[in-house]
């Protein structure tokens, strides 16, 4: 029996997610070494400390590095078969051009379809370098597209296709019910602008933060769910394949009133406005005022998703429903919400590394409707990791 293959990862960003990364690497993805890299040295190397004290070897270190600086990015890329950008979105086009002129893989948790976009356009590049960039791993999106797909491929025949998903605390306390796993801007843009989705074959722009309605999940209970966003590229990949797709946020009942009074206030607007001899930013008072309300330490985080996918199997109209639960976990300390972000990062990155993902540059749903790898072998993966998820089918009458 010969030994498996063993991978050199670099991590780019050694906070929450980052960590929970570098960590399902060192643990599943037949990791040799792990480089942590953040722009303070001294979190880099903590982050390192504490993925080896989990994993109980030396496998990651800690490096100051400032991602900003071309020629040293590269110079830390150099030799790794598969790198994450775990820094915000803004970087990941120019961190995308580093590494495929470093001939490295690399895979991203997304954040603006805009530049993901722009990576998508250099699969050329991508493919010539012998190297493939993901975009878009993560929760959502990530796993909400990995979700999607897999619901099609549930079915003989789909048509429509919805995502539900939501991270909440475990306890909710009032007034807020809420506490926030990642940055708060981050939240905001989920609520604002337009959404695509997919409405009689076609994509339609729908306003974020809308159409709320009440969803049963029970044993856990009833949630609001509005448009939000969330699935990225996927209503342009579904597009002449679903007559209907839709992304939904799971909250606590009461959210949604809070948040849409927010947005119908102004206060998520970027552009400056004069209170008395001041000049401010709403969006960035009310981020100010706001987030030490919501970001408690310590949080025991619950997420939700569920895909539910209508259409043909065995020749009987079906609906295939999904339902994915995880939690924070006590023995390593991640919360639900860095765990299934980080994972499925760590998981695409693996089959980056095996050569399951091919050259270029393709969208996650895409790749995975040309089965590399399908939808199937992911969850596989979920699954192998003790994230709880189940399948059902409700045959319809008639």
């Amino acid at each position: 029996m010969t030994d498996q293959p063993s991978y050199r990862y670099v991590v780019l960003g050694a906070g929450r997610q980052g960590t929970a990364a570098a960590y399902d690497l060192a643990l599943m993805g037949n990791a040799a070494e792990i480089m942590l890299c953040d722009l303070d040295g001294e979190v880099a190397c903590r982050s390192a400390e504490r993925v080896n004290r989990l994993v109980g070897r030396e496998v990651a270190r800690g490096r100051p590095l400032d991602v900003t600086d071309h020629a040293a990015l590269r110079q830390a890329l150099e030799g790794a078969d598969v790198a994450l950008s775990a820094v915000p979105y803004t970087y990941n086009l120019d961190i995308t051009r580093d590494a495929i002129a470093a001939g490295v893989s690399l895979c991203d948790m997304g954040g603006n379809t805009d530049v993901v976009m722009a990576q998508l356009a250099l699969t050329d590049e991508a493919a010539r370098a012998g190297v493939s960039i993901l975009p878009d791993c993560g929760m959502g999106p990530g796993l909400v597209n990995v979700l999607a797909v897999y619901v099609m491929e549930l079915l003989d025949e789909t048509r429509a296709v919805y995502i539900y998903d939501g991270g909440l605390p475990q306890h909710p306390e009032p007034p807020w019910n809420y506490q926030l796993t990642f940055h708060i801007n981050g939240l905001t843009n989920e609520y604002d602008g337009e959404v695509a989705q997919i409405r009689d074959g076609k994509i339609v722009m729908v306003e974020a933060l809308s159409h709320c309605q009440m969803v049963d999940l029970a044993p856990l209970g009833t949630f609001e769910s509005f448009i939000a966003a969330g699935a990225s590229t996927a209503p342009w990949t579904f597009e002449g394949l679903l007559e209907h797709f839709e992304t939904r946020i799971l909250r606590y009942p009461g959210h949604y009133a809070q948040f849409k009074a927010f947005k119908l206030l102004g206060l998520f607007s970027r552009e400056p406005i004069q209170v008395g001899d001041q000049i401010v930013i709403p969006r960035e008072v009310y981020h100010a005022l706001l987030a030490p309300k919501i970001m408690v330490p310590g949080i025991r985080d619950i997420c939700i998703m569920r895909g539910k996918g209508v259409g043909v199997k065995d020749g009987h109209e079906t609906t295939a429903i999904v339902d994915l639960v995880d939690r924070y976990d006590e023995a390593t300390g991640f919360t639900g919400m860095e765990r299934l972000t980080g994972w499925h990062c760590a998981i695409m990155m693996g089959f980056q590394a095996r050569g399951i993902v091919p050259p270029g540059a393709k969208p996650l749903e895409r790749l995975l409707l040309d089965g590399m790898p399908s939808a199937a072998q992911v969850m596989e993966e979920v699954a192998r990791r003790g994230i709880t998820f189940t399948v059902r089918y409700e045959k319809h009458s008639g």
